[in-house]
């Protein structure tokens, strides 16, 4: 029988690389996405898939959801500046959405995959972090939209797992990148590249000693695709912690990356900005059998041609633009 997933948030970042996974292995997807912060350019290498159907559908409202037998909930913004723009949006697709996901589940006998965060964890005081660390989060702070959304997000997920027996896998994603992201996310990776790419100040919050682990979302998919396959409960850590490094550290690697043509200036740190991220992947490791292989640099040099093909475009569609305004 052919598996039939819903991917809400398919036309994101993370939401388009599994859909395009799923398809190339047989799969029936069905993409759901309101656009906010997704882009129908990301569906481009599969929309004509016979096996894709691409559903406009806001999840802060009631919608009408098609059979599945997979239900995967991607859908939220994940970058500060896209959650901290509409605060109680991103609230509401964390608790709601994933409410009626859920449900939608439960209904039709599928399974529910959540992707949650490294962000529970927030400024954490446990170095690295395992899931059993219940974090250090502000519950009222700017970030705290996204980072109790999530934890909201998966409290639902095991109630209904305890409760009414829902069949659930919840990832905690740590730093991601790669190929896709939009060009105005935010994350770190994106906004150094395309800093130094359009030959900008490359900007680093604060002092820049605070560290991030970074991983490549090829490895990340696969991660989702063991977790999904696998009977384990509970929250699992996905993320790359052989990667973990400076902001310092990672604006002068972009900066030699992009051609050296940007300098390095630091600006306000955001509060709550957590001081250091790593995961411990020992329970990925030992229960999935997973673990990240994408180096560092390779993954930057993908993201970076990415990146830099995407700002020449863009480019071009300006001028472009620009003589037709001109001889209109």
């Amino acid at each position: 029988m052919t598996e039939t997933a819903i991917v809400a948030g398919a036309a994101g970042f993370l939401g388009s690389h599994l859909s395009e996974s799923l398809l190339n292995d047989g799969w029936t997807v069905i993409g759901i996405d309101n656009l906010s912060t997704g882009a129908t350019a990301n569906l481009r290498t599969f929309r004509k898939n016979p096996n894709f159907r691409f559903l406009k559908r806001d999840l802060t409202r009631r919608v009408r959801l098609p059979p599945a037998t997979a239900v995967f909930q991607l859908a939220s913004p994940a970058s500060p500046p896209h959650y901290q723009r509409d605060p109680l949006a991103c609230l509401s697709v964390n608790s709601f959405g994933t409410a009626q996901l859920i449900e939608h589940a439960h209904v039709s006998g599928a399974r529910f995959f959540l992707a949650s965060t490294s962000e529970v964890y927030g400024d954490p005081e446990v170095h690295p972090q395992p899931e059993s660390y219940f974090g250090h989060v502000n519950p009222i702070g700017p970030r705290s939209c996204y980072d109790e959304g999530k934890r909201y997000a998966e409290a639902l997920t095991a109630a209904w797992e305890r409760t009414k027996g829902v069949d659930a896998r919840i990832a905690r994603i740590f730093n991601t990148y790669g190929p896709r992201m939009a060009l105005d996310d935010g994350r770190v990776v994106t906004q150094f590249l395309v800093q130094g790419w359009t030959g900008a100040p490359i900007t680093v919050h604060g002092g820049g000693v605070q560290t991030r682990s970074f991983c490549y979302v090829s490895d990340l998919i696969a991660g989702f695709r063991k977790l999904y396959d696998s009977s384990v409960k509970g929250p699992v850590n996905l993320g790359n912690p052989n990667t973990e490094m400076s902001m310092n550290d990672l604006a002068e690697k972009v900066r030699e990356l992009t051609g050296g043509r940007s300098t390095v200036v630091h600006s306000e740190r955001g509060q709550d900005d957590p001081e250091r991220r790593r995961p411990d992947i020992s329970r990925a490791k030992e229960l999935l059998g997973w673990e990240p292989k994408v180096p560092l640099d390779e993954g930057l040099q993908r993201t970076s041609e990415d990146i830099q093909a995407r700002l020449k475009r863009a480019a071009r569609a300006l001028a472009k633009a620009t003589r037709s305004e001109g001889t209109g």
